[in-house]
């Protein structure tokens, strides 16, 4: 299928390389045992600049399928992975980091055409791979995308035409698990079809003795919920009104990863669901407003839940940037927006609160705007709807006559352990 080819093009240009690094190399023989008198390149073979090295005083710059990378000495030791320092079996470490002298330098070293050798001075060998080293340094690192996915307004997100899947496929079998999990990781959502119209049918999708291997997250509304417009809690969803476009938990310390919607029944007109990729409206802001992209990662804010109707008592607050960022590469992993919940603003100084609401306004005009808008109804019996709470706003229209909803939030580690167990990037 094509989501499967398109995320092996993702894997397969994950480790793009740095150009052209501005370094002067000079031609020298293939080996070096020892520290240099003078810092200087050191090549495999005169005729090939596909792997050179050079020393320093307190580290190794090593070039190698035209990445420039840079390994400290103790990170170098500390990552050893012979036998006596890591056990393979476990893929844990077994040698102690905080006994690695901080001053260690390697007493030779030597580079052939597919490892580093480092002997270091109690005679110790560590071996390192030059493909590993690509893949886990800093450099390296900080030019794959964790987690590969499509941004989408609603045109894109309709003329993709995301296949549902079936709710047995879904449960029964690995190909249609996979399937599913593709289109989440990929678009944020995902759908599964002819999902019987009753709680217990919706619970079949997050047991954990089913093969989808999710399991549901125990929150302050239990591990499954159910609830209609009787405002039986202290929130706006329990109610007819609209909802504006939202994620959800906000106010937990960790927000909810994945959150799970299923119609048991609807007597009446509207409230259908909206759907925003806030991914997607980021990129816009960043495109647009690099600056004010950057203030929403860095300005930390409260979002609060207070709670006291009959028997339910909670008072809930979370601490958090709306926009969450990976620091070495700049990649967006969680977006925390929710301005029912958001609590007084007394974590920002007063020279910096008015730009703040200036970006926030920014972010909030690309989230509202009309074309990156997806609608869906949810019929009872019809569809359940997952949803990446992460990186998807939701939100509904009003709506007339009893309508009634289950759900439950899921682990986010779950779903994403059974992801990369099936070879999904994830």
């Amino acid at each position: 299928m094509w989501c499967h080819r398109l995320t092996h093009l993702f894997s397969s240009t994950q480790c793009l390389l740095n150009r052209g690094s501005g370094h002067q190399i000079s031609w020298q023989p293939c080996y070096r045992k020892s520290f240099p008198a003078v810092s200087r390149w050191h090549h495999m073979a005169p005729a090939s600049l596909n792997c050179a090295w050079q020393l320093h005083g307190d580290h190794l710059e090593l070039r190698y399928a035209e990445t420039l990378m840079r390994f400290d000495y103790v990170w170098l030791r500390d990552h050893c992975r012979s036998a006596s320092c890591y056990n393979s079996k476990t893929n844990q470490r077994s040698l102690d980091t905080a006994s690695v002298d901080l001053c260690i330098k390697p007493k030779t070293i030597r580079v052939d055409e597919t490892t580093l050798f480092l002997t270091w001075p109690d005679g110790h060998v560590t071996r390192y791979g030059l493909e590993w080293l690509v893949k886990n340094s800093y450099e390296g690192q900080k030019q794959q995308v964790m987690h590969p996915r499509i941004l989408w307004n609603a045109e894109i997100y309709q003329q993709a035409q995301v296949p549902s899947v079936d709710c047995q496929n879904f449960l029964e079998t690995k190909e249609g698990l996979k399937e599913f999990l593709q289109n989440f990781l990929l678009y944020g959502i995902a759908f599964v079809e002819n999902v019987p119209p009753h709680q217990r049918g919706h619970g079949n999708l997050s047991r954990e003795d089913q093969s989808c291997l999710f399991s549901s997250r125990e929150t302050i509304y239990g591990r499954m919920w159910y609830f209609t417009s009787d405002f039986s809690r202290g929130d706006t969803a329990y109610t007819k009104l609209a909802l504006d476009r939202h994620t959800d938990t906000t106010y937990f310390q960790e927000p909810c990863g994945i959150q799970v919607f299923h119609c048991l029944k609807h007597e009446g007109t509207g409230g259908r669901t909206l759907l925003v990729d806030g991914f997607y409206a980021a990129e816009q802001v960043l495109q647009r407003a690099p600056e004010e992209f950057e203030l929403l990662t860095k300005v930390p804010l409260k979002h609060e839940y207070i709670e006291n109707v009959v028997g339910c008592h909670n008072h809930m607050i979370g601490v958090g940037p709306i926009l969450n960022i990976y620091p070495w590469n700049n990649e967006l992993y969680l977006i925390r927006y929710n301005n029912y919940d958001r609590a007084v603003i007394n974590t920002v100084p007063y020279d910096v609160v008015h730009r703040w609401y200036a970006a926030h306004r920014t972010l909030t005009t690309e989230l509202r705007r009309p074309e990156n808008e997806l609608w869906v109804k949810l019929k009872p019996g019809k569809v359940a709807l997952f949803v990446d709470n992460w990186r998807i706003l939701h939100g509904r229209e009003s709506f007339t006559g009893y309508r009634q909803l289950c759900g439950c939030y899921l682990t986010r580690d779950d779903m994403l352990n059974t992801a990369r167990f099936l070879g999904l990037q994830a």
